[in-house]
């Protein structure tokens, strides 16, 4: 069983940035796909930003040019880099990790973006 938890997330103004951090209590794979979702209040969660065990990433088009996702595999790590935050980034943001058939998802921690 793998627990992911949630780090770095606050309140920040626009134009701010923030690194959101996940660290898994188990090792990660390289066939692990990390992924950094959000959910804004009244909204659907919605897919942020992916990363392959071989690197590859693929982005929300919202955060394209302003958010960068990394992988730790030796420190069990996976990180969000947000930079030229906007308001409607505010959201609570989730790790969440594919392995094979298997999903496992963090607690959450929340961005708030003030303008």
């Amino acid at each position: 069983q793998v627990q992911l938890v949630e780090s770095g997330g606050g309140l920040v103004q626009a134009g701010g940035s923030l690194r959101l951090s996940c660290a898994a209590s188990g090792s990660i794979f390289s066939i692990d796909v990390m992924i950094w979702h959000r959910q804004a209040p009244g909204k659907q969660r919605e897919l942020v930003a992916a990363i392959t065990g071989r690197g590859s990433t693929n982005y929300a088009d919202s955060v394209k040019g302003r958010f960068t996702i990394s992988r730790d595999n030796a420190k069990n790590t996976v990180y969000l880099q947000m930079n030229s935050l906007k308001p409607e980034d505010t959201a609570v943001y989730y790790c969440n990790m594919k392995r094979g058939y298997t999903d496992y998802w963090g607690q959450g921690t929340q961005v708030t973006v003030s303008s």
